[in-house]
């Protein structure tokens, strides 16, 4: 008899009368553990202490807000179709759907804002948080499986995740088990931010390029693991919305790093406001 992974029976717990969501509990450890380590990262690079909680008080509300702006535009089926949800659900942002590209896109935007504000350049920021971002999306996926979502086709392997019928796709009732797909990103994130942080040391990534490395290790990931999802998504071409974004997105990635290695060699010297600029050392966390 095989086992399987069993899906939570709940993924709201009343702490008296605040419900506490495990998607929005994920989604803050996350950002947390992003903040830390990206603070430590850019200190080891000649940084001033700070500055990335600094610029996160801008980045992580542009980010929320681009990621769920992307989710919403690119399922509006889902709240603006025929029988959608509608637009108070479109806002309940607690019930998941964040949409990654949305949240670097404004999430970016923010942490440009916030690097502006405290005086210091994007590029080194942009490295020294990448991984951590990594990080933070592997924790946030856990989210979904406790909101029984973002799950793949039907498989028997030992490591099928159970799903209650209630939340099985309409052409899937009949199963009972599914890939788990949330799981594999997880997993796939957690190896990019460790080569991100390897590569870092290995190479001296400077410019930008260890951020531009974990955008095209994400799509790659992406890539394969959407091919694997059954919900309901918009098509081009016979392919799904964010295959396309992602084999976009990772091809742009791929070209700054090698037209950024060869303009830019090496890695910048951190300025700050406070203090004269001083080599920064190729010890990155």
């Amino acid at each position: 008899m095989k086992t399987f992974i069993p899906s939570p029976e709940t993924g709201v717990w009343d702490l008296g009368p605040i419900p506490i969501r495990a998607y929005a509990l994920f989604i803050v450890l996350g950002i947390i553990v992003a903040i830390v380590l990206g603070n430590k990262r850019y200190e080891a690079r000649g940084g001033r202490p700070g500055v990335i909680t600094d610029i996160a008080i801008w980045a992580v509300p542009f980010g929320i807000i681009g990621g769920r702006l992307y989710h919403v535009l690119s399922d509006w089926q889902i709240y603006f179709g025929d029988d959608g949800k509608g637009f108070i659900a479109a806002l309940r942002i607690w019930d998941g759907g964040l949409g990654i590209w949305g949240a670097v896109a404004l999430g970016g935007l923010g942490t440009w804002i916030g690097a502006r504000r405290n005086g210091v350049a994007l590029p080194p920021v942009a490295d020294a948080i990448a991984p951590g971002i990594a990080l933070a999306q592997a924790i946030g996926r856990l989210g979904n499986y406790f909101n029984q979502e973002l799950f793949g086709s039907p498989t028997t392997l030992p490591w099928g995740l159970e799903i209650s019928p209630g939340n099985r796709p309409a052409d899937y009732v009949e199963y009972s088990t599914f890939h788990p797909t949330f799981l594999y990103e997880s997993l796939w994130l957690v190896g990019v931010a460790l080569i991100v942080i390897w590569a870092d040391r290995r190479f001296n990534l400077g410019h930008g390029r260890a951020f531009a490395l974990y955008v095209l290790l994400y799509t790659l990931g992406r890539v394969w693991i959407e091919a694997l999802r059954i919900d309901s998504a918009n098509e081009i071409l016979g392919l799904r919305l964010n295959v396309w974004t992602s084999i976009i997105v990772g091809l742009g990635a791929l070209a700054y790093l090698v037209i950024s290695a060869r303009m830019r060699p090496g890695r910048e010297v951190i300025a700050t406001p406070d203090e004269p600029a001083e080599p920064s050392e190729s010890k990155a966390v």
